[in-house]
């Protein structure tokens, strides 16, 4: 009789079939936004959210969120005739996308920035210069927005890394540069890092190890290096950096604005050349007291500075790496009260530790030379 009822519940609550479960389900919540965070990409996430009403409802909660940009739109050199025949494809089909992909002079780069604007047909919002490409059944196949718009039904974000396609400072090959920014409403520090030529050990024949070797340093900066262009080199790529990184800061406004949740922000490149890093304290800073844009182009102001500079003709690292005409240049506002003044005097850490190896070492190199005090004007 037992036997009888036990079949007929089977009957009535058949078991399901181990094939049909879907395990996902049996995982918590919180396991699941940890797999979520670890992915990161916010392209990976997308489709992730296509997966399922859960993962649909759990995406948006993500604390750690990559965004990849694919290019660069400039909204100054549309055309009205392209935009009447992209009109229907969206506002951003109105824009000319420029990809900086190729070697640029750093002065040339410089002139595009600091070059006169032209008017504009239309008016995008600062974030619509930036495009992250995602899927689209459209005959382009590539729909493009704005970081702003891919992140905004993220409600939880607190570290946020964005990624461009590469360095805004096109520079000749064998040529090392590299800066760090940190900001709040307006630039907090800057520290940069240059090389004319980079040999490594590998490329280093006898011959010409003996000439990089036969440099003469006795601690000072040659006479030569105020003749040949030298100081004049080191003064472009220290401006173009400080224009580079202004205008990342302008960029990132509205982002910071919609996402009170952020804890650390990092603007980078795929080249390694130039990043953009505010700490909570920072990114409150900013929107309490809004930054101060420049008349000339789209970008924050850069305040009056005063700057600290270390220069060797010859720097060779531990693991063998020459850094011919080796530059360490680090940034300040000059507003500053006379004790922290004082405090970083002493303190430098803040500019050997602003890069990851090899490049801290030969930053902590640096700073034990001889230094050399400039000051620049606002810009």
């Amino acid at each position: 009789m037992s036997s009888q009822r036990a079949d007929l519940a089977c009957r009535i609550f058949p078991e399901p079939d181990a094939s049909q479960i879907d395990h996902f389900d049996r995982l918590p919540d919180s396991l699941l936004l940890l797999v979520f965070n670890k992915i990161g990409d916010v392209k990976a996430l997308g489709r992730c959210c296509v997966v399922s009403r859960r993962f649909h409802s759990l995406v948006p909660q993500v604390e750690n969120v990559v965004v990849r940009v694919d290019c660069v739109i400039s909204d100054d050199d549309s055309s009205s005739s392209s935009a009447a025949s992209d009109k229907s494809r969206g506002p951003f089909w109105n824009l000319l996308r420029l990809v900086f992909g190729g070697i640029v002079k750093p002065i040339q780069t410089l002139g595009q920035f600091l070059g006169p604007k032209r008017p504009s047909s239309s008016s995008p919002t600062p974030s619509s210069s930036l495009a992250v490409g995602t899927d689209d059944d459209s005959d382009a196949g590539v729909t493009h927005h704005s970081p702003t718009q891919v992140l905004k039904n993220f409600n939880e974000i607190r570290l946020l890394r964005i990624e461009l396609p590469s360095g805004e400072l096109g520079i000749e090959d064998g040529v090392l540069l590299k800066w760090r920014a940190d900001f709040g409403s307006t630039l907090d520090n800057c520290v940069i890092l240059g090389a004319s030529s980079v040999f490594h050990p590998k490329d280093l024949t006898d011959s010409a190890a003996s000439a990089a070797n036969c440099t003469d340093d006795n601690g000072s900066i040659p006479d030569s290096f105020y003749t040949n262009g030298g100081l004049k080199l080191r003064v472009v790529w220290t401006i173009s950096s400080l224009i580079a990184a202004s205008a990342r800061h302008y960029l990132l406004q509205p982002i910071i604005s919609e996402h009170g949740t952020l804890d650390n922000l990092v603007l980078t490149d795929a080249d390694g050349q130039g990043v953009l890093y505010m700490n909570r304290e920072q990114l409150e800073e900013l929107r309490v007291k809004p930054l101060s844009a420049s008349s000339a182009s789209k970008r924050t102001l850069v305040p009056a500075l005063n700057m600290r500079l270390w220069y060797a003709p010859h720097l060779e690292l531990p693991d063998g790496v020459v850094l011919k005409g080796a530059t360490l240049v680090a940034i300040r506002p000059s507003e500053q009260s006379p004790n922290t003044a004082k405090k970083e005097a002493s303190d430098l850490s803040w500019v050997s530790t602003a890069f990851e190896e090899p490049y801290r070492t030969a930053a902590t190199m640096l700073v034990k030379r001889r230094t050399y005090c400039l000051e620049m004007n606002s810009f």
